[in-house]
């Protein structure tokens, strides 16, 4: 691009950044400005790019200007439901009239969702006796739930999005929807035309922006079939959870309730000895499966990674892939049907019937870079893949432009982890060759620009020494005991993040006996709960206490008083029985690398840094990060770990920490807070 033309291009990205940013009512930061103009530079030059902006750079409009003013189709992926809405709902709407008018053009933008998220309108309104609905119609309850979520399907201007539905039992949902491979298709379906999820995706089709999720991104690149809209670029927002995400989009998941529904739908639509085969081997498969599940229940060591299905298994699923291919045949000869609700339910027995097919026939058969392993508390058969770079570099990074961005990219300054999950080329020893047309992805531009907080004065990093080196048992009474002191000097306003349920159980035991006095309230996370009305909660509580787990480590935004002290229990290694994370320890150490250094300590450094940026979220934050792991400051791996972690004042001296908490609380008091 023309020298000119680019410097044009640019002005034209700060002008709009302005704007913007006016629009919000904000001001301009440096790491902001910095980042637009990467995020522009990628776009025009077609180069990838990875930028880590720290809590409050305000990295949303630092992507989002950028992709507006390039004036073409740009994909947004993020990982959590929370940033999608925040971006539709709020970021976007917020500056569209001044960017309408700076850009001199309507500006548009959609949120687009995988096809289980919408009401399908011909299921809902299909024949009585639907294989899904017949079993809501004996529960009172579920057939209200049904009435309401079908009146405000049919209300004018029913978007038949979940998250814009009526609050209704998730049987009462799976009932009125379909996966993706379980419709009929617009073209079949005599509601193609009004179809929800339809019209989704031929609006993101026409917009500027599609804001998307990683799961739905990531099932298309592995699948190589098209699920979104045509885009120019794409921009991964919440980038360190990608290839998890990945991961987990395209591992395999094998229940006896999955087949035992396949076959019921088989034995409704196709009576007869095929589907009573299927069903046979549908309840085979139950027995042996609770069976199994004894078996592992009963001596732990076969639990974790198998190199293949155990043979109480196998017969079994053999027979459940051979009835399931029966099935599939007879269903594809089965040309003559031309009634529609007999034509979507036959579509939605082949959709659950292939499903069932295929990850049959992959358990039977693992690939080399595959893991397989067994879960006994629901009995689930899963398959995941060891990596997922070679499909991400493949799919993804020769197609267009990816801008991948977090507050957490780096492990000891280093991006280097990061790039290569991703299928980033970070060395000259790439093997892929590249079509005419296609993007290098060794073409990469890496950038920090950091974080407009100042965390050295706003925040102090505790790292005691006197705390004995964490066990499986749980938090140590030394660590325990310091939890208490350290919440009593706050006056509460703790969010305490624990590596495993047993240390939040641990906690609350403690905590509910030591700070009993001082009436404090205390938060628990349990199994299932929501985290927003958690989150809510705690927020809304200055004095309260919140202990969670792995979900809470990330993603919560709660500025000011109601959280002045994050306690983190232990370093969140994977645990040696996480069987994907096992296994890709194991192949990084077979092929004389280390596995410990290669996806153990980048793992823990990421979601450690994640944990502790929950502390300073605003300019005004005030607070402590106290760690109750020895081991970030005794082993020569701490220094990596406190490198990938916000800039904190550091201390190993407990009463001063306690002081600093104890004034910050009488503080917040004074002002009612």
């Amino acid at each position: 691009m023309a020298a000119d033309s680019k410097n044009d291009f640019n002005a034209k990205v700060l002008s709009a950044l302005n704007a913007a940013v006016e629009a919000i009512g904000g001001e301009a930061r440096e790491g902001q400005i910095e980042m637009a103009e990467a995020v522009g530079n990628a776009l025009q030059n077609k180069n990838h790019l990875l930028v880590q902006a720290g809590t409050g750079t305000g990295k949303s409009l630092a992507y989002l200007v950028p992709a507006l003013v390039y004036g073409k189709k740009v994909l947004v992926a993020t990982a959590t439901i929370a940033l999608q809405r925040q971006l539709v709902e709020r970021d976007l709407p917020k500056i569209k009239p001044a960017l309408d008018k700076e850009l001199g053009r309507d500006i548009t933008f959609a949120i687009y969702k995988g096809v289980g998220n919408y009401v399908c309108l011909q299921k809902m309104n299909g024949a009585e006796g639907d294989s899904d609905l017949e079993p809501l119609m004996e529960i009172g309850a579920l057939e209200k739930d049904a009435k309401r979520l079908k009146a405000w399907a049919q209300s004018p201007g029913a978007t038949g999005d979940r998250d814009d539905a009526p609050d209704v039992d998730r049987r009462v949902w799976l009932a009125n929807s379909v996966s993706g491979r379980e419709c009929m298709g617009a073209e079949e379906c005599p509601f193609g035309s009004q179809c929800f999820a339809v019209n989704a995706k031929a609006k993101a089709a026409k917009a500027d922006v599609v804001v998307t999720n990683h799961t739905l991104l990531a099932i298309e690149i592995v699948d190589s079939h098209p699920i979104l809209p045509d885009r120019d670029a794409v921009i991964l927002d919440e980038a360190h959870e990608f290839m998890d995400r990945t991961t987990q989009a395209v591992t395999e998941e094998l229940t006896a309730g999955r087949v035992e529904r396949a076959a019921k739908m088989a034995k409704k639509h196709l009576p007869g000895k095929a589907s009573i085969a299927f069903e046979k081997a549908a309840d085979n498969f139950y027995e042996a499966l609770q069976d199994y599940a004894e078996m592992v229940r009963a001596d732990p060591t076969k639990a974790g990674r198998m190199p293949e299905v155990p043979s109480i298994l196998e017969s079994p699923i053999r027979k459940v892939k051979e009835s399931a291919a029966a099935v599939i045949q007879l269903i594809q000869a089965d040309s003559d049907v031309i009634e529609i609700d007999s034509m979507a339910e036959r579509a939605r027995v082949k959709g659950a019937t292939q499903e069932v097919l295929t990850t049959a026939t992959k358990m039977l058969k693992p690939g080399h870079h595959q893991v397989m392993w067994f879960e006994p508390t629901f009995s689930t058969l899963y398959l995941a893949p060891l990596e997922v770079s070679n499909v991400l570099r493949e799919n993804l990074l020769t197609q267009s432009p990816v801008i991948a961005t977090s507050a957490t990219l780096s492990v000891g300054k280093s991006f280097d982890s990061i790039a290569k999950s991703i299928g980033f080329e970070t060395g000259d020893d790439s093997s892929l060759e590249l079509e005419e047309g296609a993007i290098d992805p060794a073409n990469v531009v890496m950038l920090d620009v950091g974080s407009p907080f100042d965390f050295a004065k706003q925040g102090a990093l505790y790292l005691p020494r006197h705390i004995p080196e964490p066990g499986r048992e749980g938090p140590s009474k030394e660590a325990l005991t310091e939890l208490g002191e350290l919440i009593e000097a706050a006056g509460g306003r703790t969010l305490a993040l624990f590596s495993s349920w047993r240390g939040v159980e641990a906690a609350e035991v403690h905590l509910r006996k030591v700070l009993e006095d001082l009436k404090l309230p205390i938060i628990v996370q349990r199994k299932g709960d929501s985290i927003g009305s958690l989150v809510d909660r705690f927020a809304n509580d200055p004095s309260s206490i919140l202990l969670g787990t792995i979900s809470l480590w990330q993603g919560i935004d709660v500025p000011g008083p109601s959280c002045t002290l994050v306690v983190i229990d232990r370093i969140p290694f994977p645990r040696p029985d996480e069987p994907v994370m096992a296994a890709r320890s194991a192949e990084a150490d077979e092929s004389g690398g280390s596995g410990f250094m290669q996806v153990s300590l980048p793992r823990a450094a990421l979601l450690l840094a994640q944990g502790t940026g929950r502390l300073i979220r605003s300019v005004d934050d005030r607070g402590v990060v106290a760690i109750l792991d020895s081991r970030i400051t005794t082993k020569r791996y701490g220094s990596l770990l406190l490198n990938s972690m916000p800039p904190f004042w550091r201390t190993s001296d407990g009463a001063v920490i306690r002081e600093s908490l104890k004034r910050l609380d009488a503080t917040f008091k004074e002002q009612g807070l």
